[in-house]
């Protein structure tokens, strides 16, 4: 069988498939069941339950660090609570009900208790009871729980989708591959999997219900074809595949050290996007240039609470340390849209892409955004830090965000803690009012970046996630190739720098143009630098210029798109 999805990962994967079905508990209560069949069926989960959990827990403590390994401490905390599992041993026996219907009306009972409290540490602890109940009522009913820490054997995983705490806590040695019914090449999980070099296909459609536990699978991240059960002869082929891919990354090695310069000599910064200080050494392995790109909401989204001041801290210093000097872009908050808080409400809106996210989040909500930029000012000390807000649509909210940077200066100064005075704040172009008004801002910042993935959606109006539109998600469209062009002469006439953070800073066909529209520099998932370099050290900047030209007076996505492939195919 074939199935066609998405490439969102170079790399050839051969593996056993591992599906991951996020079933829905369904709890139904039952009556004059046999009381001690069914306390021990709670037992033998809590210690199933607790089983796994201390071993996430010393995993975590092990590769990530003992404060983040914390969270899995409360939750083990929780299955020895003599009150919680004491009054469901009690319902079993006095109403007669089975555990899980027990369990359940328990631990409804706890969290509403908890989440009804003064004290913002004890309603948090609602989450860490939902959360280890449910896995235990999740072995009660048989329902398979996947444990992606402690993987027995190589495998490819198969999802609908894959949420940040997946990949996070994951064994990234056993995993071969991805693959997910949903998402496109700017999706969570096709960003990470370029982070942690996982070659990756996404929106297969129906990936998790064509695909069995145990199956064998072939694909090439780069073309989106995946192979199930293949024939002997297939395997044998992309073995091969799998050979020569891996030579050509030993090739690639052989440009570690050297400068990124057109062959004319024009030199261009190549950098990395990053989500947590884990991806460090993705960047230094591929000799990344800098850091283009911290998104520093998934340290928000794997936390059961809004990181402290100190926690963030160590996390920019770390990152900041591991750079040794190199430029560091560490953008402030981005919530909101498809990237939730657990611990924080957030109303449900209409459009939410459009919503009460990103910048807007932290202007409203001050002490959140001053508590980050307290622990980026005092991370900067420790190497070359480049703030960077997002979703700035105005220049109201530029001005408002960089008085608050100078509020959190001046306390800091009062309480005689050292911040560097060279951290230079910039503002990422996403929205296509700050693409048209980037010749005011520009006056306001020391750089822009562009982010692609949020430009092309706003400009083009197309949900970046929605299927059935994907076809007119397409980053070669002229109108986004024109405002990318504005920006980057409106910076340049003021005499700031651009870079670009979005996925086309590292696409083979994007590369041409923003050279010859003269962007300064390419932020890229770590896989993609030494290719990007490969390629642009075979292009000379005056044929990208004119060639940028010819672009721009093309009439639609598909024409600049064919003319592009026409380009790569001639050079190859």
């Amino acid at each position: 069988m074939e199935l066609k999805g998405i490439g969102a990962s170079p790399g050839i994967a051969i593996g056993k498939a591992l599906v991951i079905k996020n079933e829905e508990i369904k709890i139904d209560k039952k009556t004059n069941v046999d009381i001690q069949a069914e306390i021990k069926k709670l037992r033998d989960a809590i210690v199933l339950s607790k089983r796994e959990l201390e071993q996430i827990k010393n995993k975590v403590a092990h590769e990530v660090g003992e404060e983040e390994a914390e969270i899995f401490g409360a939750h083990l905390l929780v299955l020895e609570d003599p009150e919680l599992i004491g009054e469901t041993e009690n319902k079993i026996k006095n109403e007669t009900v089975n555990a899980d219907f027990a369990l359940n009306e328990t631990k409804e009972m706890f969290v509403s208790i908890f989440e009804s409290m003064d004290n913002e540490y004890m309603r948090e602890r609602a989450t860490d009871i939902k959360d280890v109940t449910n896995r235990v009522i999740r072995h009660i009913l048989g329902i398979k729980v996947v444990d992606l820490s402690s993987l027995d054997e190589e495998v490819i995983l198969v999802a609908h989708d894959l949420t940040p705490s997946d990949t996070a806590s994951m064994d990234k040695e056993k995993v071969q591959g991805f693959l997910t019914d949903i998402g496109g090449r700017t999706s969570h999980t096709a960003i990470m999997s370029r982070t942690l070099e996982i070659p990756a296909i996404v929106g297969i459609d129906n990936a998790t219900t064509s695909i069995k536990d145990g199956d064998i699978l072939v694909f090439d991240g780069d073309n989106g074809v995946l192979i199930v059960n293949p024939e002997k002869s297939i395997i044998n082929e992309y073995k091969e595949k799998k050979k020569v891919f891996e030579a050509d990354k030993l090739e690639l090695e052989k440009l570690i050290g050297q400068e990124s310069l057109t062959a004319d000599g024009r030199k261009v910064e190549l950098a990395g996007n990053i989500g947590t200080p884990n991806d460090l050494e993705g960047l230094i392995n591929n000799d990344a240039e800098g850091v283009g790109l911290y998104r520093t909401e998934f340290l928000y989204m794997d936390s059961d609470k809004f990181p402290d001041e100190e926690t963030q801290y160590q996390a920019y210093k770390k990152v900041l340390e591991g750079m040794k000097d190199k430029p560091v872009v560490i953008r402030t908050l981005d919530i909101g849209g498809d990237k939730k808080l657990s611990y924080f409400h957030m109303d449900e809106e209409m459009n939410p892409f459009l919503g009460y996210r990103a910048i807007r989040l932290c202007l409203d909500k001050t002490e959140i955004f001053k508590t980050q930029l307290r622990a980026l000012f005092r991370a900067s000390v420790h190497g070359k830090l480049r703030i960077m807000f997002p979703m700035i649509s105005s220049l109201e909210e530029l001005l408002k965000a960089k008085d608050i940077c100078e509020e959190v200066k001046e306390e800091l100064s009062s309480e005689s803690i050292l911040y560097s005075k060279d951290v230079e704040i910039g503002m990422m172009i996403e929205v296509p009012s700050a693409a048209i008004i980037s010749d005011i801002l520009a006056k306001h910042v020391d750089f822009f970046s562009i982010g692609t993935n949020d430009l092309v959606q706003y400009t083009c109006a197309v949900d970046r996630m929605n299927q059935k539109i994907s076809y007119l998600y397409n980053q070669f469209n002229p109108a986004v190739l024109r405002l990318i062009n504005l920006v980057i002469n409106n910076a340049h006439q003021e005499g700031k720098w651009v870079g670009m953070c979005g996925e086309s800073a590292g696409d083979e066909k994007m590369i041409p143009i923003l050279l010859g529209f003269g962007l300064d520099e390419f932020s890229m998932s770590p896989i993609s630098i030494l290719r990007a370099r490969r390629l642009i050290k075979s292009l000379n900047e005056e044929d990208m210029i004119e060639l940028a030209e010819e672009v721009l007076d093309l009439e639609s996505a598909e024409e600049v798109e064919k003319y592009m492939d026409d380009f790569i195919a001639s050079r190859k």
